[in-house]
């Protein structure tokens, strides 16, 4: 059996008045991610993730964010291309562990809905996909409000 491990970061900074989206849903906030695409740092940090248990670079180099092509684009599109990747390759995935960094608002209504959405992306059982949020006791960036930062990591296996 081959067995691959890869892990994910990206980080988002917050502003007034944008669209919030973490891991394929729509958060109820005064503030989302400035970003080229719609933003979902969860997506992102898990597409990094995905890439590089195939060692296939990262989320920019695939989907540059100097490409009108991916201007304003759903996350969710991008993780299912990842997917198609890794899929075309002969592996499947196995699970992702998500931990997202967030002083507000509160996820925790909001992360089985995450998971959810995530498992059916990933062609996975929900079971599969683990997403934790935390705040940084109001410290650096995260805890000021200026942003957030999301870790993940995956495994993908060929029988």
């Amino acid at each position: 059996m081959d067995i691959r491990i890869g892990n994910g970061y990206d980080v988002h900074a917050l502003s007034p008045g944008l669209p919030m989206w973490l891991g394929g849903v729509r958060i109820p906030s005064d503030t989302g991610f400035v970003a080229h695409s719609d933003g979902d740092v969860a997506i992102h940090a898990l597409c990094d993730a995905l890439l590089g248990c195939l060692a296939l670079g990262d989320i920019g180099h695939l989907f540059p964010d100097t490409s009108d092509e991916w201007k304003g684009v759903d996350s969710k599109l991008l993780l299912t291309k990842v997917v198609s990747l890794v899929q075309g390759r002969g592996y499947v995935i196995g699970n992702v562990d998500i931990t997202i960094a967030l002083q507000k608002p509160k996820l925790a209504p909001h992360i089985a809905a995450m998971r959810r959405v995530l498992a059916g992306i990933l062609g996975v059982a929900e079971d599969c996909v683990s997403v934790k949020a935390t705040t940084t006791e109001r410290l650096g960036f995260v805890g000021r409000c200026e942003g957030c930062e999301v870790w993940a990591s995956a495994l993908i296996r060929r029988d």
